[in-house]
């Protein structure tokens, strides 16, 4: 079936199309007699049946017996506390039954309420103001009735109708025949007539005896509507929780990924001030002196070998310490070993133009980690390197670097550790401030734990994946 906005959806099974098929479906009452939902009805009624006559009687005197005993000063207050744990205890064997035989999972109910006071007396009552005991017991005795009537009404329509064959088959000569005036012919389809309806009936009836114990299972057996409602709101109020949770990281996170950029665009502004400063102070003043020395040689060529040689010597020592200048300004830029060799080899070069002498620990593959992520451990490990030389008077430095494989993503995690005389301290506008706001950019961690007299240890810890 369709209409204008597309097909119809399928309307949901309930528990009638389960259980009682024949009763809401023209096609499925004409095949009620062999209908696998007849056979499971007639099972369900049968065990049902036998259940209920054995242990709901059972606990329905039980419950019965000790209510009417506690006006008795008190005397079956024990008996009734114990025969409504019994009710929770029949409720419980009732759901797995019927889940076992029907395919219908009943939730269970909540737990008995605990008592507010402590002591024997309320320990006693708690029961009895449990309303899904008192739901199981009134169970016991509605399903008692409900399967005994259906299941003897169904059992006997399928006894007449096996008695009706067994009569058109064997009682040609009867005297019902005779007295009726029938021929043979016309008591044997009769009777086959009456046993199809018969059959018809009985099918029908057994469905509809199983679809009332299950509504009463469900109503009685599981949670109640308060329960429920509960249950309902309990959710919604942690659904709530976690959503507040989750709008309040979310403006956590906004606030530093702004302070974040904030400071990413400040450091590289100063940066920018930095290589503009060398480049004029020192690569550009070099520069100015080669071109004079240059043309100070080319004047004495002819009139004065010797010096023009000296100025041509001079001139050589200041391209070879401009191209130093800019080989370090370019390494501060970011360094050609670092994308050609990896971190590793990078850390390696560090540690090897660093006054202090260091250790670096490489543990494992560091290649999955973005070049973004090993830029910034770099940078961060140079910086370090540069404050241990300057302030911090360490004899030795330990640099380590790993990955995280247990956080998801995988994180790059870089510990700078010297023994120096510690008392760092993230100052505005210094080169750890600047580093710090880079690795925040990049949504990673920055911490410095440096206790005067103790050392510094600063521990990086960025995204591969940023």
């Amino acid at each position: 079936m369709t209409s204008d906005d597309g097909p119809t959806p399928p309307r949901p099974r309930t528990l009638e199309d389960r259980v009682a098929p024949a009763l809401v479906s023209a096609p499925a009452f004409f095949r009620a007699p062999y209908d696998a939902a007849t056979w499971r009805a007639f099972a369900a009624l049968a065990v049902g049946w036998i259940w209920h006559l054995t242990g709901g009687v059972v606990l329905w005197v039980l419950v019965t017996v000790s209510a009417g005993l506690v006006p008795a000063l008190g005397v079956g207050v024990p008996l009734l506390a114990g025969a409504l744990i019994g009710a929770r205890w029949f409720g419980g064997v009732e759901r797995a039954r019927l889940a076992a035989q029907t395919g219908l999972t009943i939730p269970a109910p909540p737990p008995l309420p605990v008592p507010a006071r402590r002591g024997l007396r309320s320990t006693l009552w708690a029961p009895a103001r449990d309303n899904r005991a008192w739901a199981a017991t009134l169970y016991a005795f509605l399903a008692m009735l409900v399967s005994s009537v259906f299941f003897a009404t169904a059992a006997a329509l399928v006894g007449g109708a096996a008695a009706a064959l067994v009569f058109a088959l064997l009682g040609r000569d009867s005297a019902l025949a005779s007295w009726s005036g029938l021929s043979w012919a016309a008591t044997v389809v009769g009777a086959v007539g009456g046993a199809v309806v018969l059959v018809w009936v009985a099918a029908a009836l057994a469905q509809y005896g199983s679809y009332l114990v299950l509504r009463l299972a469900t109503s009685l057996l599981g949670p109640s509507a308060a329960d429920v409602a509960r249950a309902r709101a309990a959710v919604a109020e942690h659904e709530t929780r976690l959503a507040e949770a989750s709008a309040h990281t979310a403006r956590e996170r906004a606030v530093v990924l702004t302070e974040s950029r904030t400071a990413v665009v400040s450091a590289a502004d100063t940066e920018r001030r930095r290589i503009e400063r060398d480049l004029h102070d020192g690569a550009q003043q070099r520069l100015v002196a080669l071109g004079v020395e240059l043309g100070v040689a080319r004047r004495l060529a002819d009139k004065d070998p010797e010096h023009a040689v000296a100025a041509l010597e001079l001139a050589h020592r200041e391209i070879k310490e401009t191209l130093a200048e800019l080989r370090d300004l370019v390494r501060g830029i970011h360094p050609a070993v670092l994308s050609d060799r990896g971190l590793d080899a990078a850390l390696s070069a560090l540690a090897g133009r660093s006054p202090v002498p260091v250790r670096v620990e490489v543990t494992g593959d560091l290649s999955p980690a973005s070049a973004a992520a090993q830029a910034a451990a770099y940078f961060v490990v140079a910086e370090a390197l540069t404050n241990v030389a300057k302030h911090a008077g360490a004899d030795s430095v330990r640099v380590t670097a790993t990955l995280v494989p247990d956080d998801d993503p995988v994180r790059l995690r870089v510990t700078v550790h010297d023994d120096g005389r510690g008392g760092a301290e993230l100052s505005h506008g210094s080169g750890l401030e600047g580093l710090r706001g880079r690795v925040m950019a990049l949504d990673g961690t920055f911490e410095l734990d440096s206790p005067p007299g103790a050392g510094t240890r600063l521990t990086v810890e960025v995204p591969c994946a940023s």
